[in-house]
C-alpha cells in the first residue's frame, strides 16, 4: 500500500511571515481585503465612473491577480440576545412591545433563510527571479502555477518590498473605483487560509476569478 500522506502535505504554504504567504516552491503571495461597492444604488454617472475606474485598474496591471469572494453565514444570535436584554430598559410599554415584535420578526425571517455576508480579497503574486513554474491546484491562488526554487539569491526582506510595491499599486488603482483595500496581517491571513481549507456550513468560497 502507498504511504499515507498528511493533509498538510497537500497545502502548498510553507509559512506566513509579516502577512506574506511563502509557498513551499518559493513563490510569495500578499492578500488585500477589499471593501464592496453597492453598484445598483448608484446613479448612471456614478456607475460609469466605477466601471471606468475598474477598467483603469485592469489596464494598470502587468501581472496576474486573483479576486476571491468568500460567503459566510452570519450568526444573528448575539444580536437577538442584545435586543432581549434591552426590552425591559425601554421607557414605555409601547416601545417594549415594538422591540419584542421586532425580535420575533427577525427570528421568523432567519428561520427560512440563511443570512450571508460576503468578504472580498485580491491575491497579489510575486515570483522571485531564477525560479521555474510547476502546476498547483491550491484554490486560493486560482490554480495558477506556483514557483519552484532554483537557488534564490535575494532575501525575504527584498522580496517582501517588491511584493508590497505591487500591493500598493493594486490598492491605489482600486481606489479609483471607490474600493478600499488593506493588506491582511499574519493572523488574518492564517484565518483566511484555515477557512479556505476547511469549507463547511459557516463559509463557502463562492467565486474565484483571475486576470
Amino acid at each position: 500500500m502507498p504511504e499515507a500522506k498528511s493533509a498538510q502535505s497537500f497545502v502548498p504554504v510553507k509559512e506566513v511571515r509579516d502577512g506574506i504567504v511563502i509557498l513551499k516552491q518559493g513563490g510569495y503571495r500578499g492578500i488585500l481585503m477589499c471593501s464592496s461597492v453597492n453598484f445598483a444604488l448608484k446613479s448612471e454617472d456614478e456607475q460609469k465612473a466605477v466601471i471606468g475606474g475598474f477598467q483603469t485598474f485592469l489596464n494598470t496591471l502587468d501581472f496576474s491577480v486573483e479576486i476571491v469572494v468568500h460567503s459566510r453565514r452570519m450568526d444573528i444570535r448575539p444580536y437577538l440576545a442584545l435586543l432581549e436584554e434591552r426590552v425591559d430598559s425601554q421607557a414605555t410599554e409601547l416601545m417594549r412591545i415594538q422591540v419584542r415584535e421586532y425580535i420575533q420578526f427577525v427570528k421568523n425571517f432567519i428561520e427560512g433563510s440563511d443570512i450571508m455576508t460576503k468578504l472580498f480579497y485580491v491575491v497579489v503574486p510575486f515570483e522571485p527571479a531564477g525560479i521555474t513554474q510547476i502546476p498547483t491546484s491550491f484554490p486560493l491562488f486560482g490554480g495558477k502555477p506556483a514557483a519552484q526554487s532554483e537557488g534564490m539569491s535575494q532575501s525575504f526582506d527584498e522580496h517582501k518590498v517588491q511584493l508590497e510595491q505591487r500591493m500598493a499599486l493594486v490598492a491605489s488603482s482600486l481606489s479609483s473605483s471607490g474600493v478600499r483595500a488593506v493588506q491582511l496581517g499574519t493572523e488574518e491571513v492564517i484565518e483566511l487560509l484555515y477557512r479556505s481549507f476547511n469549507v463547511g456550513a459557516l463559509e463557502t468560497p463562492i467565486q474565484m476569478n483571475q486576470k
